[in-house]
């Protein structure tokens, strides 16, 4: 064997040797006090980054239960509109079989109904809008 070859098995030897040794107590607790702060950064960065996400959540949440609302007061008066409208169809009729003044009379009350009933649901449309404000 050369010379280069025997220094370098016995600097690989001693390099072996040197990773199972143990660490000075002062250098321990230096590693130690890295460790800990390192891992409470990585705690708060991950607490932070939680926090984003739970708000983003909670924006998209707000966001769909408005628009969930809105949806339902319309709903809510399109069909209160549908419904109405269909009674007046149907009181209309029935004054047709009346005459005269009589009849006369039959259609502005339907119409002082129908005008009534979509008063109403307007009233309880903007009222549940302003309520989910």
């Amino acid at each position: 064997m050369s010379d280069g070859r025997i220094v370098t098995l016995l600097l690989s030897a001693l390099a072996l040797g040197a990773c199972n040794r143990a660490a000075s107590p002062e250098s321990a607790a230096n590693d130690i006090a890295e460790a800990r702060q390192s891992a409470a950064q990585e705690v708060a960065d991950a607490k932070r980054d939680a926090e984003k996400a739970i708000d983003k959540a909670d924006q998209a949440v707000q966001s769909k239960a408005g628009d969930l609302a809105a949806t339902t007061a319309k709903a809510s008066y399109d069909l209160a509109i549908a419904k109405a409208d269909g009674e007046h169809k149907i009181a209309v009729q029935k004054c047709t079989t009346k005459e005269g003044t009589a009849q006369e009379l039959c259609k502005q009350e339907a119409d002082a109904d129908f005008d009534a009933a979509r008063a109403h649901a307007k009233a309880a449309r903007a009222a549940q809008n302003l309520q989910d404000q």
